[in-house]
């Protein structure tokens, strides 16, 4: 089976939603997931090989503290799957973690080293353009790919042979929607960085609530800006109704001052999404002016298998968060895969499709048609200030209510 180079982005006119804004520095490094070793093939006395997985993900660089809780979810999700054994169809699941840094090229190579080496399952991509390359690669080269915190909309109905095991923005979007009551001649003003990320968010504003009669502006910043100050002047000129705001990185502390400074959250009702534990206090005594749509949080859904990954992630010696919640459930899908057919990956892609399944979330669904995965959101407050601050929820939304429009697959 050759390996090929990944082709550039493909241009869609995917209704690209808005995201997670706020990201915090986290101390990345993790430990290996899965296990290794053969075991014996049912029905037979030779041993089998392992199923082979790559994980690519950013265990370090910018996204590394959303790679490390990813990391974490799936060894608790693997564990949990296979109910402790670390095998699906009588044969052992082993991982290896490939870095990519949050560089495209990185996680190219990585994934061609492995597809090289006979892996058939490929997984982790935090960061949205890492994906966008990842997804290619595995159609030309057949296997299956399970993108992981990437949020672009871009990655669903792709093609074939990718799916997701978090949400994507429109997911995100859809639930501001629903906080915000009527948009119609309302005046909305998108910030965020001038990256894939922040230019699918404007896009995404524009498609949900532009449709809905809202005037959508935006106000872009390049990633590397440090002095965000005049960022949030013209954001404050324009007098919008409502502030979308998304962002992602080491400078949210900087961005949510500056905005606080020029009176922004005091003149606009402001709305972004609920990142990672750490980052709760960079909102300063902001937060409570915000109203927050939230991916995930720890506590926010009550179901068994939060409560199992939970008790995972901590015994382990780690903490629930933002994106623990993806890794455990691209976990479930690998095991779902290979227990369908752990050589063949169009049995492996045909069990996944339109697969209902009891997540940490609560029911989420895999869509025939996109690969969309469908899956509760929540609407949620921050209670107290600084290293204080906690979530609270306000409202759970089930998947039904946020549900992204049918992508046709692209191949």
């Amino acid at each position: 089976m050759p390996v090929t180079s990944a082709h550039p982005r493909r241009t869609r006119t995917l209704a690209s939603v808005a995201a997670l804004a706020v990201a915090a520095l986290l101390a990345s490094g993790c430990a290996k997931a899965g296990t290794a070793g053969s075991d014996s093939a049912a029905g037979g006395g030779k041993d089998s090989a392992p199923v082979e997985v790559g994980l690519v993900y950013s265990k370090t660089g910018p996204l590394a503290a959303y790679g490390k809780q990813y990391v974490e979810g799936f060894q608790a999700g693997l564990d949990y799957a296979t109910k402790g054994t670390g095998k699906a169809g009588g044969r052992t699941i082993k991982v290896t973690e490939r870095d990519d840094a949050g560089d495209a090229s990185k996680a190219v190579a990585a994934g061609k080293d492995l597809i090289g080496k006979g892996t058939k399952i490929i997984a982790g991509s935090t960061d949205s353009g890492v994906a966008l390359q990842m997804a290619p690669l595995a159609a030309q080269n057949k296997v299956l790919y399970i993108d992981g915190p990437a949020a672009t909309d871009a990655v669903t109905g792709i093609n074939g042979y990718t799916f997701r095991s978090g949400r994507q923005s429109y997911q995100d979007t859809l639930t501001a929607a629903a906080m915000l009551g009527d948009a119609k001649g309302k005046k909305v003003t998108v910030l965020a960085q001038d990256s894939t990320f922040g230019q699918a968010n404007v896009s995404a504003v524009k498609a949900v609530l532009g449709g809905e009669g809202a005037k959508v502006s935006s106000v872009l910043a390049p990633p590397s800006a440090t002095d965000l100050t005049p960022f949030a002047r013209q954001v404050k000129s324009a007098g919008p109704d409502l502030v979308f705001v998304a962002w992602a990185g080491a400078t949210a502390p900087a961005l949510w001052t500056a905005l606080d400074q020029q009176g922004v959250l005091s003149s606009s009702t402001v709305t972004t999404g609920l990142a990672g534990t750490a980052s709760y206090p960079v909102f300063g005594s902001g937060g409570a002016k915000i109203t927050f749509l939230a991916h995930y949080f720890a506590g926010a859904a009550g179901t068994d298998a939060e409560k199992a990954m939970i008790e995972s992630v901590e015994k382990a010696g780690g903490t629930p968060d933002l994106f623990t919640p993806d890794g455990f459930t691209a976990a479930q899908m690998v095991v779902r895969a290979v227990e369908a057919g752990a050589d063949d990956v169009d049995a492996m892609v045909k069990s996944l499709e339109g697969w209902t399944f009891e997540g940490v979330k609560g029911e989420q669904k895999i869509r025939a048609e996109d690969h969309a995965m469908l899956q509760p959101m929540f609407q949620a407050k921050l209670t107290g200030s600084g290293a204080t601050a906690v979530p609270e929820l306000i409202k759970t939304l089930p998947m039904g209510d946020v549900t992204p429009p049918v992508q046709p697959q692209a191949g």
